[in-house]
């Protein structure tokens, strides 16, 4: 753009007090508008004073639309015979504020056939030499130049912007009909961008390497080869913080309307991560497809430099230690194929609800095609505090499904836990993505109660899921599990668990009680002592995000027995009732325990709000305690519908040993 303007005052310096204007003036790559030139003698009268300015000037090849500009010198001839031109140089909305007052210097030689134009802004520097019969052509020095100058040049192939940092370049630059090539050397200090949605962003990144850039139509190709240190970057869920040593980074973008690919992508980060492959992304910047042909992770670097971004919400951080080698394919929102080799690699979730030491072996599973059978294994496992033991199973694909060859029992709390068989079908985007049948024998109930931090009770967990299967979203469980505990038992059945890996998965299922002894549950959670056996159920149970949501319980000891002052007093507590039957407070302290002929309880939550009841309904209530011998007790419950939250009060008071004593 200032050689054309330079030309023109080479042209008038003959012509000393020249003026021109124009409306508008094109030439390939460059449409000026509004323009204005004024020559004439300068003040000593050893050359020509110029002005030059253009309301608007568009060079698009560089993305640069609707710029004003403004050039104000002394045009003169040295010793050598040479046009050289000294002045200052003002571009009005180029993109990043470039050249917003910048001195400029042009050396003009007609023998060498050479232009050379110097720009210096602050501490910036750009410095371009041109053939003064072919202007399309240069080359050009970057130095110290703020990243920002190039946002215009970076529209053309990418609808992100630069924020900060500095640019060296030295660059091989023609300007086409149809676009822009460049190539050459550069370095970076500290820059930053972003993108729509944060898709491709980074911060303080420094490094260096070689670059070659094709913008012409509407294809732009990007290649690369750089040594990046220090900073971070964001590449859609991936996020990289770069080590202040070299890492490696290679690739081949190309962008059109439809996308753009990133072919022969490589990284090297020495002692956390290597990798090779490819990736592309839509239109709008999301992820379109993922190729990794060879991935290697070494742990916990590589995962505290580019893993962190893969994981959040509940589970924190992960932590990890190990090596583990594979490649990936993943397109459209689906898994198309996978596979992995690991000789040891420890893996947990920051909130502890699943972990895996000593993971070993290998997986290889395509959507496709068929792969050789494998085997992976592991030291120990742990599955939301509850620890399991070592194991290793056989896989195979085949199909697109990965199925377990032969039964693997895995030891768990003195007792098994067996997967009778596995069918995975990892890319599966709805429909049936897994199916399972699972056996538990003799799993100890207070190892499994010392695990989850619960009152501790003895028992034997046991039982057998001769399906389960995980359609659309929703894990879904035939068959049902069977706990020996209190001398009795307790049946789950109809068990379904949607949405298990959003923020509020939902349980549903029933719950049977089968003879438990009261002596033994009682004496656990502290409640007072009841003896006599119980029945009951737990229908329609559904849990929100583990919360109660909706249940109808009903609790009946039938067969009689003896009941404890404390018992009594949380029965009432829990059913805001009282004694009936003209007992008074200094009567029943002179009685620790009492006969009954049958407690019942009950209650239907809906929403917030449980609806109570017991044996049956009385003037005033509902009959929870029905005594038997003398003193003849009865308690009653009086409230028939209480708030969720105060009923899960008087519970945790009552097992606590906090319940409230009638006087």
């Amino acid at each position: 753009m200032l050689a054309g303007w330079i030309a023109m005052a080479w042209a008038g310096a003959a012509c000393a007090g020249l003026s021109v204007e124009a409306d508008t003036l094109s030439v390939p790559g460059l449409e000026m508008g509004g323009m204005q030139a004024d020559i004439d003698t300068a003040a000593d009268a050893k050359g020509l004073s110029v002005k030059l300015s253009a309301e608007r000037a568009d060079v698009p090849a560089l993305g640069w639309r609707k710029v004003g500009l403004g050039l104000d010198g002394a045009l003169g001839r040295d010793e050598l015979g040479r046009w050289v031109f000294d002045g200052v140089v003002r571009l009005r909305g180029a993109p990043g504020g470039a050249l917003g007052r910048a001195d400029v210097h042009i050396v003009a030689d007609a023998a060498a056939n050479t232009l050379e134009v110097s720009l210096k802004q602050d501490k910036a520097v750009a410095q371009v030499a041109l053939p003064m019969d072919q202007t399309t052509h240069a080359q050009i020095t970057l130095k110290g130049l703020p990243a920002g100058w190039l946002q215009g040049l970076l529209s053309t192939v990418w609808s992100g912007r630069t924020t900060a940092g500095k640019v060296d370049a030295d660059l091989a630059l023609d300007v086409l009909d149809g676009g822009v090539q460049a190539a050459g050397q550069f370095a970076l200090d500290g820059v930053g961008f972003d993108s729509p949605g944060n898709t491709l962003a980074g911060q303080g990144v420094s490094g260096g390497g070689r670059i070659g850039f094709d913008n012409q139509g509407e294809t732009s190709v990007i290649d690369l080869d750089a040594t990046l240190r220090g900073g971070d970057l964001t590449l859609a869920a991936l996020r990289a913080r770069l080590p202040a040593h070299p890492v490696q980074l290679s690739l081949s973008a190309r962008s059109t309307k439809a996308g753009m690919t990133v072919r022969r992508l490589r990284l090297t980060d020495p002692d956390a991560l290597q990798l090779e492959g490819e990736l592309g992304f839509a239109p709008g910047g999301s992820l379109s497809h993922l190729r990794l042909d060879r991935f290697n992770a070494r742990f916990p670097a590589a995962y505290e430099r580019y893993g962190t971004g893969l994981v959040s919400g509940g589970a924190g951080q992960l932590r990890a230690r190990g090596e583990i080698a594979g490649q990936i394919a993943w397109e459209t929102g689906a898994l198309k194929a996978f596979s992995f080799q690991t000789g040891g690699l420890d893996l947990a979730l920051g909130d502890g609800s699943l972990g895996v030491d000593g993971l070993h072996g290998a997986l290889d599973w395509s959507a496709t095609e068929n792969r050789p059978s494998t085997r992976l294994g592991w030291r120990a496992l742990q599955v939301y505090r509850i620890p399991n033991g070592a194991a290793e199973g056989a896989w195979r694909s085949t199909g697109g499904t990965l199925s377990l060859e032969k039964p693997l029992a895995i030891p768990v709390l003195d007792g098994q836990f067996r997967v009778l068989g596995l069918s995975l079908r990892p890319g599966a985007a709805s429909g049936e993505r897994l199916q399972t049948s699972l056996a538990l024998t003799q799993i100890d109930m207070a190892a499994f109660c010392r695990a989850l931090g619960w009152p501790e009770f003895h028992g034997k967990l046991g039982g057998a899921v001769p399906s389960l299967r995980y359609v659309d979203d929703r894990v879904e469980l035939a068959g049902g599990l069977s706990i020996n505990a209190f001398d009795g038992f307790i049946d789950i059945t109809g068990l379904s668990l949607a949405q298990p890996f959003g923020d509020a998965p939902v349980l549903t299922g029933n719950i049977a009680l089968r003879k438990l002894d009261l002596g033994l549950l009682t004496s656990v959670f502290d409640f007072g002592n009841i003896t006599g056996r119980m029945d009951g159920s737990i229908d329609d149970l559904r849990l929100v995000g583990w919360a109660p949501a909706a249940f109808k319980a009903n609790l009946v000891a039938g067969e009689g027995g003896r009941i404890s002052q404390k018992a009594v007093n949380n029965l009432t507590s829990v059913g805001g009732g009282g004694i009936a039957g003209g007992l008074q407070g200094t009567v029943l302290k002179l009685f620790k325990t009492f006969g009954y002929r049958r407690i019942g309880l009950s209650c239907a939550l809906k929403g917030d709000v449980c609806s109570m009841g017991g044996l049956g309904p009385t003037k005033d209530g509902y009959t929870i305690v029905e005594g038997s011998g003398l003193p003849r007790l009865t308690v009653v419950g009086h409230q028939r519908e209480v708030d969720w939250p105060t009923l899960v009060r008087r519970l945790k008071a009552a097992t606590e040993g906090d319940g409230p004593v009638v006087r």
